[in-house]
This record gives structure tokens, C-alpha cells and sequence, in this order.
């Protein structure tokens, strides 16, 4: 990260921290793809063992590394502030919070998993795919969370690229795990779906010790000597860690476990509604990406500003990031007005699923202009380290007012199905107008306390 001065200027920092941000985020979406595709091709019961075990799992770990995701505002702002001395015993005690997350989410899963599963009534096999895949899973959860905390590291400085040339390197090591795992090639055992939880493990293993080889050699990490040291806990900085995480990571677990929520309510109706709306929210998944990027360049740009007091540019580049992301989702809704029936045949051959994930996709442009809202806000609000009312905003938006509406909507009007999403359309819109409104008192405030530095 460097100051800047003019607009343009930010506008090609910004895009310099957003398209690596991008890419890593869509080859972490291909590792999932990669899980669900080869186990659906060794077998069906594989297929929805997996999707079962994912299912479960995604909105936990998510949430979870949410937490970590403070390590990114806290080391922006030293930089911003000129105070590189502490980064290094911040990063440690990051790296032990990790580690002691990872901790728990163990003992939570040795008592919770079964108890869980039994509530779902699955097949007998699907049943113990789910099971073994996620056990299978849990061999790579310390590296999972200790490799999102060096990411965040590695990000806060601008150095998006380098965190997108680790998570790209995982690609081919893990479809060929899977490959080998799931299929049982040269020797090793044919385990079907619970071998993709095999593959995943060991691949966060490897790009783990990757990332600790490059912060520990490559500039402009090495002048830190992170590892040469490690101090004792701190308690004191895991405080400040979690003040900051634990508001980024509920704000996380309410917004992606809604959508695991909805899909399980849409069980109620037919089979051919369930996979159009499951094709339909995993597109809108995929499109996601764009503005959830723009609100992880907004945490390092605006967190790098705002620890330098230049709340001017704080300000501007959160303008950006909002013009940036709007321009996208008005390209995005006007492509899926156009091809939604196009989207839809990808994921299906059979004409019913295809009109109905149609149909659903047109809800979906919708989900594109209040996402290019709220989830920059989101990234900025961060850098600035104010995680509290978004995350309380987050709550009451989705799961006080999106899902009663859509509930409603479902089961007492003839809307059927599409009352879900015209609930999350609501709840999505509200958030971003109440984002929009806390953004605006934050940068009000800040413009207060401190004068800029000339630009």
C-alpha cells in the first residue's frame, strides 16, 4: 500500500488489490467445484453426501474465519500509521487465535456432528458419507484457519497478488487429491465423496506452509523476521482481535447461513423448485464474488487510510469502490434479463428445472444492485473498524425481517417459492440503505476528529 493522490490514482490501486482478491476468490470456489462435481461423478450417494457435509460446513467456517478476517483492518492501520514494529507480534497472536479457534471447532464437532446428522434423516450411506467427509475435512481444519489468517496478513499489505498465485497453486493440487482419493488411483484406497474431504485437507496443508515460506523469505515480509520469535499468548491483543473478528465473523455466519436456511425451507415444495432454486442461488453465489471482492480492497485501502488520519481519502476510496461495484451489477442484471434461460441449461437438461432456475434468475438481478451496496459498505465500515452496527444491521435485516417476509410470502399468499426470494430481496435492500446511512455517520465523524493531509 502507498498514499495517493489524485482519483485515478486510487482507482488503479484499488483495481490492483481487486482483480488478485477476485481470482483467489473464484479458485476457492473451483476447489469446492472441483469436490462436487468429481464426487457426483463417482456416484450419487457421493454427490449428496458431500453437498450435505458442505452444506454444514460453509456457513460455520466462514463465520469462523470471519473472525480473523480483524487481522487485515488492525495490520492496515499500523502501516497506514507508521507503526510496522508491532505488526509482527500482531500476526503471532493471530496466528495462535487460529489456532485455538480451530481448537474448539473440533471439540464442538466430536459432540455436535452426530446429534446433527441423526436430525436429517438421511440414507443410511448418505448419511455416512456426510459423516466421513467431514471427519475427513477436520484433518486440515488447523492449516484452513491458519492459512485465512497469513492470507489476511499478506493482504493487508497490497499484496493481493501473491495471496491469489498461493490459492491458484491449490487448483491442480487439489482435483489431482481428488483424483487420487476419491477414485483411488495409483494404490492409494477408493474412498468416493468422503476422499474430496481428503483432498481439501491436505491441500490447505500444503498452501499453509507455502504461505510461511513466502512470509518468512520474500519481501517486503522478511524484513519483519515474523517466525524467528514466538512470545507468549497475549491476551490482550486476542482482545483486540476479537473485538474487531467476532462482529466481521456473526455478520458472515447471518449472511451465508440464511441461504443454507432457505434452501432447507424450499424442501417443502417440489423437487423441480428445490434444483432451480439451488442452480439459481448458486449462480447468484458465483456473481457475488464481484462485490464481496470490492469489499475486501476496500478494507486494506480504506484501513490504510484511516490509520493514517487521511480520512479525505478514506472517503474517496469507498466512492469508488461503490461506483465500481454499482457499474458491474447493472452490466450483470442486464446479461441475466437477457440469458437467463442460457445460465439455467448449464446446470440442467431437463425443461422444467430450466424454466424454474430461469425463473428464479430474474430474482436474482435484483440481489445484483443491493449486493453492489451493501457489501462495499461492509468492506469499508471495516476499514474503519467500526464491525458492531453492521453486524447487528446484518441480523435484523436478514433473519428479523428477510426470512419472516419470506416465509410469509411462501405459506400465506399464492406467491409460493418466489416469497423467499422476494424475502431476501427485502432484506437485502433494507441492509443497504441502513449501511448506506451508518457509512455516511462514520465518515461524518471522522471528518471531525482529524484534518487530512494536504493532497
Amino acid at each position: 500500500m502507498y498514499p495517493t493522490k489524485t482519483k485515478a490514482e486510487k482507482l488503479k490501486l484499488l483495481l490492483s488489490l481487486l482483480l488478485p482478491i477476485f481470482i483467489t476468490q473464484v479458485a476457492m470456489y473451483a476447489m469446492n467445484f472441483f469436490d462436487t462435481f468429481m464426487s457426483g461423478r463417482h456416484g450419487t450417494d457421493d454427490l449428496a453426501g458431500v453437498a450435505i457435509g458442505s452444506g454444514l460446513w460453509v456457513p460455520v467456517s466462514t463465520g469462523l474465519n470471519g473472525i480473523l478476517l480483524a487481522l487485515t483492518p488492525m495490520v492496515s492501520h499500523l502501516l497506514g500509521a507508521d507503526e510496522k514494529e508491532k505488526i509482527p507480534h500482531t500476526l503471532l497472536q493471530a496466528v495462535y487465535l487460529s489456532v485455538a479457534v480451530a481448537f474448539l471447532v473440533l471439540i464442538a464437532g466430536a459432540f455436535l456432528l452426530d446429534p446433527i446428522l441423526d436430525q436429517m434423516k438421511l440414507k443410511p450411506h448418505v448419511h455416512k458419507i456426510a459423516e466421513n467427509f467431514l471427519k475427513a475435512l477436520a484433518i486440515g481444519i488447523f492449516p484452513l484457519f491458519v492459512y485465512g489468517t497469513l492470507r489476511c496478513f499478506i493482504d493487508a499489505h497490497g499484496m493481493t497478488r501473491l495471496s491469489m498465485l498461493i490459492t491458484l497453486s491449490a487448483l491442480p493440487i487439489n482435483a489431482l487429491f481428488n483424483y487420487v482419493f476419491i477414485f483411488g488411483k495409483f494404490g492409494f484406497p477408493e474412498l468416493g465423496g468422503v476422499g474430496a474431504g481428503v483432498a481439501t485437507a491436505l491441500t490447505y496443508w500444503i498452501i499453509t506452509a507455502i504461505a510461511f515460506f513466502v512470509i518468512a523469505k520474500a519481501e517486503p515480509f522478511r524484513m519483519y523476521h515474523a517466525f524467528r520469535r514466538w512470545p507468549a499468548v497475549s491476551l490482550k491483543v486476542w482482545k483486540d482481535l476479537l473485538k474487531t473478528g467476532v462482529p466481521i465473523g456473526l455478520a458472515i455466519f447471518f449472511e451465508t447461513s440464511i441461504f443454507s436456511a432457505v434452501t432447507l425451507l424450499m424442501s417443502a415444495f417440489d423437487t423441480v423448485v428445490v434444483a432451480g432454486h439451488q442452480a439459481a442461488m448458486n449462480f447468484a453465489s458465483f456473481l457475488y464474488m464481484v462485490p464481496l471482492s470490492i469489499s475486501m480492497a476496500l478494507t486494506i485501502a480504506v484501513g490504510y487510510e484511516a490509520g493514517a488520519r487521511r480520512y479525505k481519502d478514506a472517503g474517496e476510496y469507498g466512492a469508488l469502490g461503490l461506483t465500481v461495484a454499482l457499474g458491474m451489477a447493472v452490466i450483470f442484471a442486464a446479461a441475466l434479463l437477457i440469458s437467463n434461460k442460457q445460465v439455467a441449461a448449464i446446470y440442467s437438461k431437463d425443461p422444467a428445472v430450466i424454466a424454474m432456475t430461469a425463473h428464479f434468475l430474474l430474482y436474482a438481478t435484483f440481489f445484483q444492485l443491493s449486493d453492489a451496496i451493501q457489501a462495499p459498505i461492509q468492506g469499508a465500515l471495516r476499514g474503519y473498524k467500526d464491525v458492531n452496527a453492521p453486524s447487528i444491521i446484518t441480523l435484523i435485516v436478514y433473519w428479523v425481517i428477510g426470512l419472516p417476509v419470506g416465509f410469509g410470502l411462501a405459506h400465506w399468499t399464492p406467491l409460493g417459492p418466489d416469497g423467499y426470494w422476494i424475502g431476501l430481496i427485502s432484506g437485502l435492500a433494507i441492509g443497504a440503505i441502513a449501511l448506506s446511512f451508518r457509512l455516511w455517520q462514520i465518515q461524518k465523524k471522522t471528518r471531525g476528529t482529524a484534518a487530512n493531509s494536504p493532497s
